[in-house]
């Protein structure tokens, strides 16, 4: 008897991750590929505040109690305000009083940063221990082996900058999923597209089940959480092989993850636990236009690459003001130490931030 053939099943959440860690001028980055594709990215860049960091412990002062929030503002010595929910389990809090912490989530735009309690703080204000580095978190993710570094490192840090910055991203066997954060949740469109099947039911469900893979590695890799709302494809949904499918494709992301049922306009909510700002804050300014900083330090890159090329030859860098400023102000002298003083930077005022150009006079 022949198996059966092309069976609908649930994604595997198992896969194949590798690390990534990329140190170039001005920044160092990771990044966790799930089958080749990005995963995960960290970021950081001289002049980040180390505790605004997720996994910062410390002994911190309670400045105000909200009751009417079930929340405390507390800091750490030399750090901004933190956000201390309050449980019914934990011993009562007095304004000036201590209180040893753990920072679960680090600051977003407009938002503070999210502690949890550890226990009551004992003697003064002080840091106790930092936010692991970027090769820890590599490490915690992808337990084998050491990162790729070099060429291979700087090619999966721009192919996860691409994938963040991307609003639509295709299915296996066709079809698409748009991911689109607002102030509120993040929704997640699923369509059909040009997905080819002589069932269309059995064409949606197939669709549906690889929107909820697919997504829950970009969610990871752009690092949005909360309430996150799944616009399924079709009708008739198989609710139980769409939540176990759900909880699979989410599991790294446990615990807290919160799946509801499906509802009868044919949507699928969840909540994911938050524990890293989202991507794009690093690589956008208010706007959505591309943060220049972020720009500059591509335009570092692509200086390196051509000095490389060239070995020796004189380099002339076009880009618009606004980056040129950023990497004359960062970026500058970190180049000349791995290239030598072989390069111009010529601001282009009416140009684009995200146009560059490196050439050889």
């Amino acid at each position: 008897m022949k198996p059966a053939q092309d069976k609908d099943r649930a994604p595997k959440s198992a896969g194949e991750r590798r690390a990534y860690l990329h140190k170039g001028v001005g920044e160092t980055v990771g990044v966790v590929t799930l089958d080749g594709r990005p995963e995960r990215m960290f970021i950081d860049w001289p002049g980040d505040d180390p505790l605004d960091a997720e996994g910062v412990r410390g002994v911190a002062r309670v400045k105000t109690i909200e009751k009417a929030f079930a929340s405390a503002f507390v800091a750490l010595p030399g750090g901004r305000d933190l956000i201390l929910p309050l449980r019914p389990d934990m011993p009562g809090l007095v304004e000036g009083g201590l209180v040893e912490i753990e920072i679960k989530t680090a600051s977003r735009l407009g938002k503070a940063a999210v502690a949890r309690f550890v226990g009551v703080g004992e003697g003064e204000p002080r840091v106790l221990a930092q936010a692991p580095t970027i090769e820890e978190r590599l490490r915690h993710h992808v337990k084998a082996g050491s990162p790729s570094t070099g060429d291979k490192a700087l090619a999966a840090v721009e192919a996860a900058e691409a994938d963040a910055l991307a609003v639509v991203f295709p299915l296996p066997g066709g079809g698409d999923i748009a991911v689109e954060p607002t102030r509120a949740l993040t929704t997640v469109d699923v369509d059909l597209g040009g997905r080819e099947s002589a069932d269309s039911k059995r064409a949606a469900r197939q669709a549906n089940l690889a929107a909820l893979s697919v997504a829950a590695r970009v969610l990871r890799l752009k690092g949005l959480g909360g309430v996150i709302v799944f616009d399924l494809v079709g009708r008739g949904h198989d609710g139980q092989a769409l939540t176990t499918a759900a909880r699979m494709a989410f599991s790294p992301d446990n615990p807290g993850v919160g799946i509801g049922a499906i509802s009868k306009f044919g949507t699928l909510e969840m909540i994911v636990p938050r524990r890293a700002p989202p991507i794009l804050d690093r690589l956008l300014v208010s706007g959505g236009t591309l943060d220049p900083r972020y720009v500059a330090r591509r335009l570092a890159r692509a200086l390196e690459r051509e000095g490389r090329a060239d070995p020796g030859g004189r380099l002339v860098a076009r880009c618009a003001v606004s980056v040129a400023s950023a990497f004359l102000a960062e970026l500058d002298g970190g180049v000349a130490e791995r290239l030598g003083r072989r390069f111009t930077i010529e601001p282009q005022d009416p140009w684009p931030v995200d146009r560059l150009e490196v050439s050889v006079p």
